[in-house]
């Protein structure tokens, strides 16, 4: 049978891409930290440059070459089948046909375009935000809007647009199969809701915007990490406007956060968020490194990973029980009179807002709500940038009874449009879905599991999920490793059990 060691000049090709590809990556990070303003034109240059270059080698003649020696480069159909190559060398060449026979319908000059509009448009969405000024970024917006309608066009769809977008970020996904996953999951979840805003019981957390030093804040956010597993040997945390985390190696896996001296919440969660996704990009065997056997299997497993740590472990009860003496201990003066009781309500306030990133966990759905339906708008033709900000107030209120007063707090507050990101909102939602799915079955198997937290051992956790997820890469396709994981597929009813459990215990309903 044959094995990933037939495999090694593609492997070898693969590396070399990826370094290319590791380069530009770390560009895009330096851009979102470190870089002067001034830098701004000619690192929109140098990312086009190296975008194309990946580009060309990733479907260029040595690519086609190698790849025909072992499947049909037209069908993808692999010479010999699974009865030939043992899974993991099938699972490479399924994956490496895939993304040759995608990116191969894109022209180069399209790349070369995208790659210099994403990074010129990033930076003036940067300032645009800052200044609370939509009217500075709409018409690199309709530039970005224009190219994803264009790459929609190359890549073909049968139903929608949208569907090759999404289905870059979650393979496999369709207009079809989301909006009625989102309209059974709003049904759900309204009712819980109405449910919170009748209640008696009403948690305070004013406590939570006290004056917390930020080198405090950014101090304790990285014993957490550490806590739970995360290598500062191999990565790194900055600050960013936007939180991100951006892999060039998995010995070299770095993340972002942002801080605000009157909201203790802010780079705590984001932390703990942004390190579930450090932590899938440093479990990924770094043998594969350049292969898809060495990469993410889908945005909605890596959003799993950030969200279970974050709402699953980080607004947990035996999580706090642990790690909020700790934290007191940091903030003597601001929390000494807080009991854990009132911290943990405090921490898991449901109220609508304006911030997706600050959204509780049961609002937080109707924000990618929000957003799915206007990009898809904007991708299908049935609504213009420059009725963005209003159709956005509309959908707010619509779906959380509240209205942003500004661009910063509306249209303008996600990074993700102005890099062409677009069809990457829904992977949130299936993201929290595939949490719940995935952490139930941690529990399941390892009975002792919240008492282990409890007693702040994070690392057991962190090991099941090494072995069960991160160490598989793009092998098997995301609904086979969640059947493989939890022996079903995709069930949302576990993300409605859990919200149900929690919000009715802190505020008391059935």
């Amino acid at each position: 049978m044959k094995t990933i060691e037939d495999l090694k000049p593609l492997i070898d090709m693969l590396q070399e891409i990826q370094h290319l590809s590791s380069a530009g990556a770390l560009l895009s990070w330096d851009q979102e930290t470190y870089m002067p303003p001034g830098g701004g034109g000619a690192r929109a240059e140098q990312l086009s440059v190296l975008g194309t270059l990946v580009h060309e080698k990733r479907v260029g003649e040595g690519m086609k070459r190698l790849l025909s020696q072992w499947l049909d480069l037209e069908t993808g159909k692999i010479q010999g089948g699974g009865s030939v190559w043992d899974e993991p060398a099938y699972g490479l060449l399924r994956e490496v046909w895939t993304d040759y026979s995608k990116r191969l319908k894109l022209p180069s000059d399209f790349v070369r375009r995208i790659g210099k509009a994403a990074s010129l448009s990033h930076q003036v969405w940067v300032e645009a935000r800052k200044k609370n000024d939509f009217s500075l970024f709409a018409p690199h917006l309709k530039i970005m809007i224009a190219l994803k309608k264009e790459e929609a066009s190359y890549l073909g769809y049968a139903d929608s647009p949208y569907d090759p977008l999404l289905d870059s970020y979650e393979p496999g996904m369709t207009v079809k199969q989301v909006v009625p996953l989102f309209t059974a999951l709003k049904a759900e979840l309204v009712p819980i809701l109405e449910k919170v805003v009748a209640s008696q019981v009403k948690p305070k957390g004013d406590f939570l915007c006290f004056s917390y030093p930020v080198e405090r804040q950014l101090t304790f956010g990285q014993e957490i990490l550490k806590a739970m597993g995360y290598k500062f040997q191999d990565g790194r945390q900055d600050i960013s406007a936007h939180p991100f985390t951006t892999s060039f190696h998995p010995t070299d896996v770095r993340m972002t956060t942002r801080v605000d001296e009157k909201d203790l919440c802010s780079s705590l969660f984001s932390s703990i968020h942004e390190g579930g996704h450090a932590l899938y990009e440093q479990g990924l065997p770094p043998e594969h490194f350049g292969s898809p056997l060495g990469e993410a299997i889908s945005l909605g497993i890596h959003e799993s990973q950030s969200r279970l740590w974050e709402n699953c472990v980080g607004r947990s009860r035996p999580f706090w029980q642990h790690f909020y003496p700790i934290l007191q201990e940091h903030f003597s003066d601001q929390l000494k009179n807080i009991n854990l009781d009132e911290y943990y309500a405090g921490i898991n306030i449901v109220r609508p807002s304006l911030i997706r990133v600050e959204a509780d966990e049961l609002t937080y759905n109707l924000h990618i709500m929000v957003r799915f339906e206007i990009e898809k708008a904007l991708i299908e033709g049935d609504l213009d940038v420059d009725a963005l900000p209003g159709v956005w107030k509309e959908k707010m209120k619509e779906y959380l009874g509240v209205v942003p007063e500004s661009d910063a707090d509306g249209v303008l507050q996600d990074v993700h449009w102005s890099g062409g990101a677009i069809g990457y909102f829904p992977t949130y939602t299936l993201g929290n879905l595939y949490a719940a799915q995935i952490f139930r079955q941690a529990k399941k198997e390892i009975p002792e599991l919240c008492p282990q937290i409890e007693m702040g051992d994070l690392l057991t956790l962190k090991r099941w999920l090494n072995k069960k997820i991160h160490r598989w890469g793009r092998q098997y396709p995301s609904e086979d490793l969640l059947q493989r994981v939890t022996g079903e597929s995709l069930n949302p009813r576990y993300f409605i059990e859990a919200l149900k459990e929690k919000f009715g215990e802190i505020y008391q309903f059935s």
